[in-house]
């Protein structure tokens, strides 16, 4: 039983790959029609190539008295003969050359195709995964997936697949032309087949599950890497070069043993490959030899057996050969189906319709009906949660450090959905909504700006990607970015480095802010914009903030204490329940207040001037 299961297991990897590639070959029927014409013209060729061999062979050998047995009543060689012959030769191998030539552009086009669109599924599909999916996952493992493994795929498929489809089709035609001539010698064939197959059976699911190992410790090095380079800011401060260096390398070492373990398979069945090739060779000679001395083969229908014979055992040996390479295709055919395997958490509802139509146009209020979160590991975050927030108001949520405040906001774009319970925009459960209706409808505003290393103009226009020029600059004026854009190197136009890591934090921040601005959504979520900033940044992205917030739903999210003093509403989250819910003037009036207490800790001088 434990046989098989390998075995199953890489017939099973065969179907996975070949269930990849399948949806994306659609409109590419003609080209790979014609592809396939031209290989079986190829292989046509390569039949008739040794037949002029053959002719002069038995030509010349009759010439020099050879007139008996298979060579009886043949006539001998002559010029013309022989130039016919040469000439015959030169136009089987001039075909020969263009369709090979032919098949493997046209192959090499649709394989070029195949794996773009592969990947473009690939890397949609990886951005539709939720939260809880990319809270686990490597994100330099998926991007091997999505780079490395999809090449190796196109390259494989081109560089050792095209060559082995051609080599069976030739060894079925080569087949049945020597059962035709010989069928003794067809027999040698058939039985260095069946010695390839039991020898590679054991061969090639050890290689295929080395090659699978190998592909794992090759996303564990790129996950390495990007993690390392990720944070390369940390890594020089805290002098870590030397640690990151050492999980590299284990990392290399591993995924190096691994290789040199599966090539060293692949050189065994390709050696063991020759050895049968050599033998099935050998057979032909000795009892080709005596028939042709009994008479009843002429010297070159033996030549044309054996280059036949070679031909017919190249798809053993070119099997052997790439092996390993298939193998590790397949492996990377797996690792892509994997990452297509994994189910959306959060996706559109069969009848979900835009937010503004179910709800006869957005104004931001919101109400949290008896929710249950969990944290993502199976335990309550939140039980029973319920509150209302209405349009246009300011609610600052707060409570000690994982208390869920960022799931909480999260909730409102879908980014997770809670367990139980209800969650609706204007009356609108958020799951009876499109996906892009509903994030459409809420702008963010992190603690960490994320810019993308593209100019400061389209990181504006993110926001809302129809905007015009005039509608970035206008929505970075009312950031106040506008300034000190316009002095950097190429004003709009210049491009960013990665993660906006060019710029000042009070500078990414406001970026973020006109991006949010350009969004006009009018539900607005604040999570720690202001924290880390000096004092003149946290200023001025202050009032970004309030041109942002002007009008809005706005869940803001923060330990500032003048940010909490401006709310109209303070929501104290804590042990999965709203603990406190008031006007900040109220709750700090009562010095037994949560809010109070904390901020006498926080802030004394502000606390103060409240009391």
């Amino acid at each position: 039983m434990s046989t098989n299961k390998p075995a199953n297991g890489s017939l099973n990897a065969v179907r996975r790959t070949l269930a990849l590639a399948r949806p994306h070959l659609r409109g590419q029927g003609w080209i790979m029609a014609g592809g396939v014409a031209m290989m079986l013209i190829e292989v046509v060729m390569r039949v008739a190539e040794p037949w002029p061999l053959k002719i002069v062979i038995d030509a010349v050998t009759v010439s020099l008295g050879a007139t008996e047995g298979a060579a009886e009543g043949q006539s001998g060689a002559s010029v013309a003969l022989l130039v016919s012959c040469g000439i015959l030769l030169l136009g089987f191998v001039g075909v020969r050359a263009i369709a090979q030539y032919c098949s493997t552009v046209v192959f090499a086009l649709v394989g070029s195709r195949v794996a773009t669109r592969l990947r473009s599924r690939v890397f949609s599909h990886l951005q539709s995964l939720g939260q809880k999916y990319h809270s686990r996952a490597q994100h330099g493992d998926n991007v091997q997936r999505l780079v490395g493994d999809v090449g190796r795929l196109q390259e494989v498929a081109v560089s050792a697949g095209l060559p082995l489809v051609g080599n069976v089709i030739t060894l079925v035609v080569l087949s049945i032309v020597m059962m035709v001539m010989d069928p003794l010698l067809a027999l040698v064939v058939l039985g260095s087949a069946l010695a390839y197959a039991i020898m590679s059976r054991s061969s090639g699911r050890k290689i295929v599950a080395v090659s699978r190992r190998t592909r794992k410790s090759e996303g564990q090095i790129a996950n390495a890497a990007s993690e390392t380079f990720g944070a390369i800011r940390v890594v020089q401060a805290y002098g870590l070069e030397q640690q990151r260096g050492r999980t590299f390398e284990h990392s290399n070492e591993r995924a190096l043993g691994q290789g040199v373990a599966s090539r060293r398979l692949a050189a065994g069945l390709e050696r063991g490959t020759d050895v049968i090739v050599g033998l099935a060779l050998a057979i032909v000679l000795v009892v080709g030899g005596w028939r042709v001395i009994e008479g009843a083969l002429t010297p070159g229908d033996l030549v044309i057996f054996t280059t036949y014979l070679k031909l017919a055992l190249r798809p053993l040996k070119d099997l052997a050969k790439f092996t390993g390479r298939i193998a590790r295709a397949l492996a990377s055919g797996e690792r892509v189906a994997e990452v297509l395997d994994e189910r959306p958490e959060i996706a559109d509802r069969d009848w979900a319709r835009p937010l503004g139509e179910l709800a006869g146009g957005v104004r931001g209020r919101i109400e949290f009906d008896r929710v249950d979160v969990d944290d993502g590991h199976g335990r309550p975050l939140f039980r029973d949660l319920s509150f209302r927030v209405e349009p246009g108001s300011k609610v600052c949520v707060l409570g000690p450090s994982g208390a869920g405040k960022s799931t909480l906001a999260g909730l409102l774009t879908r980014v997770a959905d809670p367990v139980s319970g209800r969650l609706a925009i204007d009356g609108v459960d958020v799951r009876d909504a499109t996906l892009s209706s509903l994030r459409a409808s809420v702008s963010s505003v992190l603690q960490e700006a994320v810019l993308f290393a593209t100019s400061v103009r389209e990181n504006i226009r993110f926001g809302r990607l129809d905007a015009s020029d005039a509608e970035v600059e206008e929505a970075a004026r009312r950031a106040l970015a506008d300034a000190f854009i316009r002095e950097l190197p190429g004003g709009y136009d210049t491009e960013l480095g990665d993660r906006g890591a060019t710029l000042s934090g009070g500078q990414r921040q406001r970026i973020a802010i006109a991006r949010a601005l350009l969004r006009d959504a009018p539900i607005v979520i604040l999570d720690e914009a202001t924290t880390g900033l000096d004092p003149e940044s946290k200023e001025r992205v202050s009032e970004s903030i309030d041109a942002l917030t002007a009008g809005r739903t706005t869940i803001s999210i923060t330990h500032d204490p003048v940010t909490i003093r401006t709310a109209d509403r303070v929501l104290w989250i804590e042990d999965g329940r709203v603990a406190e819910d008031g006007a900040p003037d109220e709750l700090l009036a009562s010095p037994d207040s949560r809010l109070s207490s904390w901020l006498r800790t926080a802030s004394p001088a502000l606390a103060g001037g409240a009391a």
